[in-house]
């Protein structure tokens, strides 16, 4: 537990052996997410690519300090500007590869579009770019479910009393019509890191229209894993991790 922003926010650092001089990946969890949730893939990318991963609970979700707030429409960006340079202040981290699943997507380019000269590496997985059609129906129907007894349960086991706050941050964020015009567009336009935007198939939550944009707006790469919903490092975890570290790789040989 670190102290930034002041707030205490939880974090993990997974260690390969050897990581040389290579920057660490810091990792954005997707709207349910936690330092948990993300089961063994941040010590498998840490093994595979040679450098440090960390992964940290962002303020309000799983061990990091307790929130009671209503989200912002720019709650996005926000964690760009307050908490990701508090948080790298207090690793004392001063570059890094933003990798970010879902939102965590969203906040990881926003974090290269704010902090260029601090981002090496922009990898998003199941990114959202703008609000979609299929977003806002897989939301829907999510909020449906957890209305359903016991089903808020599964959140508990992970984020204890914040359960609650989490989902409503999602859901009612999402679905509130103040935010239906938001896009990662403007932010887009000014990263400058090598971009990979990975996304699946048949995720439930957004078209490839999000990694082709992502792409297409930072001249960066889209990849599309087939017959992959919207969790990738826990549908098909050894593919990612190839297909990231093959990234990489090839950027260090240029």
């Amino acid at each position: 537990m670190i102290g930034a922003d002041d707030q205490q926010i939880f974090t993990r650092t997974f260690t390969p052996v050897d990581t040389g001089e290579r920057t660490p990946i810091l990792l954005f969890h997707d709207s349910l997410g936690c330092v948990a949730l993300w089961r063994d893939f941040p010590n498998h990318l840490a093994q595979a690519t040679g450098r440090t991963v960390i992964a940290y609970d962002r303020p309000g979700f799983g061990r990091s300090e307790r929130r009671h707030d209503v989200l912002a429409p720019d709650f996005i960006a926000e964690e760009a500007r307050t908490v990701v340079p508090a948080l790298c202040e207090a690793l004392e981290v001063s570059r890094f590869i933003a990798c970010g699943h879902s939102v965590g997507g969203g906040m990881a380019v926003q974090t290269a579009a704010r902090w260029p000269e601090c981002i090496e590496v922009l990898i998003t997985i199941a990114a959202q770019a703008f609000v979609e059609d299929r977003t806002l129906s897989g939301i829907r129907e999510a909020k449906a479910a957890f209305a359903e007894p016991g089903a808020l349960g599964r959140l508990e086991r992970h984020h204890g009393v914040r359960a609650r706050w989490v989902l409503d941050a999602w859901t009612e964020t999402w679905l509130a019509p103040e935010f239906s015009g938001w896009t990662l567009d403007e932010a887009l336009a000014l990263v400058r890191a090598p971009t990979l935007a990975i996304h699946g198939s048949e995720d439930e939550f957004g078209s490839p229209r999000h990694p082709e944009r992502i792409a297409s707006g930072t001249g960066g790469q889209a990849l599309l894993l087939p017959g992959t919903g919207h969790t990738p490092h826990r549908e098909c975890p050894d593919l990612l991790v190839e297909k990231i570290a093959a990234f990489l790789t090839r950027l260090d040989a240029e």
